[in-house]
């Protein structure tokens, strides 16, 4: 089973300024990918996506407490949001509450062990605790990141930087707390996304995600954006990945009618049958009759049933 997807790509920025405060997502983005629970089908009490940009706005007037209560209502709903577990960290981190900076630096890295700072202002947080044991075990990881990275490539500078600022920790200078991170304006991705989106298209699927996962900083949790993460990996064969961006996207908008359709797609794929139906019943809960969403997975129910048989 297989279909040619034309993709449109909106303004990421004009998408969030559109946010509802309580979200009841139409169609959302295009997009494939599953997950291994059942959505919710009540919406969290606080938009993510809409609550992320509060905290941005407030993380870079540096108006830390403000931050930290917003990307905490992120991280209540996404928890495997790695930038918005890093911002609550870092927030914590300013606000020189060490204790509760500590838990969000560790989501973050186990999210994304790639991010340098999380890294960094982990290893700062739990030497200042006194945690010389674990701060030497995330310096050891910026080390070894930095001689497999040499010395001329793109990294080196901030890993270098990372690896001073937990040795200054370690040695208990007062100046080691870690700079804020620079997030880039939300109208500055758009040419990003809609790249990323036309990237898909065309079945570029491992530079549309990397393009994709750039956007996480500014745009945070967008639903779109997990769509079109979930779909791309999806293509890719990478199912376990897909169906994680597929929970997070149906965890913020658990009306997201394209979400719930290529979830149930992946199920299908999967041989979860049940579970595409389930989906297929949830849609036309949401919509009704001449839903596209809903007719598509039909479609593909349909198509399967004579290789199920």
């Amino acid at each position: 089973m297989s279909r040619h997807l034309g993709l449109r790509a909106v303004s990421l920025a004009a998408l969030i300024t559109l946010l509802p405060v309580s979200p009841v997502w139409a169609a959302g983005g295009g997009g494939g990918g599953g997950g291994g629970m059942a959505p919710s089908q009540s919406a969290p009490q606080y938009d993510p996506a809409a609550e992320y940009q509060k905290g941005i706005a407030a993380y870079q007037a540096q108006n830390f407490k403000d931050a930290a209560t917003a990307f905490r209502r992120v991280t209540d709903v996404v928890t495997t949001h790695a930038p918005a577990q890093y911002l609550l960290g870092s927030s914590y981190l300013q606000l020189g509450d060490l204790k509760k900076a500590k838990r969000p630096l560790e989501m973050a890295v186990k999210y994304d062990a790639a991010m340098i700072e999380a890294h960094r202002d982990l290893g700062v947080v739990l030497a200042k605790l006194g945690d010389k044991a674990k701060a030497t075990a995330q310096r050891d990881q910026l080390s070894a990141r930095k001689t497999q990275c040499g010395p001329t490539c793109a990294e080196a500078a901030s890993l270098d930087a990372a690896i001073a600022a937990v040795d200054a920790a370690m040695a208990g200078s007062p100046q080691a707390f870690a700079p804020q991170r620079a997030i880039a304006p939300l109208a500055s991705i758009d040419a990003v996304y809609v790249s990323a989106v036309s990237k898909i298209n065309e079945h570029r699927y491992a530079e549309a995600i990397a393009e994709l996962e750039g956007t996480l900083w500014a745009a945070g949790p967008h639903p779109d954006v997990l769509t079109y993460l979930g779909f791309a990996n999806r293509k890719l064969h990478r199912y376990d990945t897909a169906r994680g961006w597929y929970e997070m996207a149906l965890a913020v908008a658990p009306n997201h009618r394209g979400a719930l359709e290529y979830y149930g797609e992946l199920k299908l794929e999967l041989g979860d049958v049940a579970g595409a139906k389930a989906h297929l019943a949830r849609l036309d809960t949401l919509c009704g009759f001449g839903c596209q969403q809903a007719d598509e997975l039909r479609r593909w129910l349909r198509e399967a049933a004579p290789s199920a048989s």
